[in-house]
């Protein structure tokens, strides 16, 4: 008999790793700056974010998409991830939580 998956528990588990990783320009989290727009979680244990970049020739546009594909992997619970970039809508302060405008002296 198979565990069932709990999607709940693994959502939280790659909430805690896209927190560890950091936008090289902005001392703040991924998360927090409001880069990732979803995370899908099937009963397979694969895994799709949906994320988007500060701005379309952000200088990691090649290497954070890759960063995040590769943590998210990187979790036992995980059998496989993909990460897709969007720009709709375009990234905005808006999106930043109130912890990433403190972090950055706008509040």
């Amino acid at each position: 008999m198979s565990e069932e998956l709990d999607t709940a528990v693994l959502g939280e588990k790659i909430v805690k790793v896209l927190k560890t990783i950091f936008d090289p320009e902005i001392p703040v989290d991924i998360y927090e700056l409001g880069l990732i727009y979803d995370v899908f979680v099937n009963e397979d244990a694969e895994v799709k974010i949906l994320m988007t970049l500060t701005t379309p020739n952000c200088p990691v546009a090649e290497t954070l998409p890759l960063e995040v594909e590769e943590k998210v992997k990187s979790l036992d619970m995980v059998k496989d991830a993909e990460v897709e970039i969007t720009f709709d809508p375009p990234w905005s302060q808006d999106l930043m939580s109130e912890e990433a405008k403190l972090e950055l002296g706008m509040l």
